[in-house]
């Protein structure tokens, strides 16, 4: 089940990745995980989510879709998300940066094929 976006959603995450190259995008993420997680627990909850929902724009999303998210991202099943869950989330919610990271991948390993042989 994939999380309803609010109708103004932009993707800004290929703006970043273009900006700040594969290296400062995860570090953005890994801000923007610090801003959203509960800090006694360090992962995102519902209750952290909610709370801090409008730093994303989503202070206008319901509570199922707050969870909605957080199961679309949730790997192991702790009804929270963890750093490297929401880094995935966050790539799996932007088409582009979903195509760009297959075609950046694709030629290194071609490259890397191209060097082995």
């Amino acid at each position: 089940m994939a999380p309803s976006n609010p109708s103004n959603f932009e993707d800004l995450l290929p703006i970043m990745a273009h900006k700040f190259g594969g290296d400062g995008l995860i570090g953005e993420l890994c801000n923007g995980f610090r801003l959203l997680m509960d800090v006694d627990k360090e992962l995102i909850t519902f209750d952290s989510l909610k709370h801090n929902a409008a730093v994303l724009g989503l202070q206008d999303m319901t509570d199922d879709d707050l969870m909605n998210m957080l199961r679309e991202g949730d790997l192991d099943g702790d009804d929270a998300l963890n750093q490297m869950e929401f880094c995935v989330l966050m790539f799996r919610l932007s088409p582009d940066l979903m195509e760009q990271s297959q075609f950046l991948l694709e030629e290194a390993l071609q490259q890397d094929l191209k060097d082995f042989y």
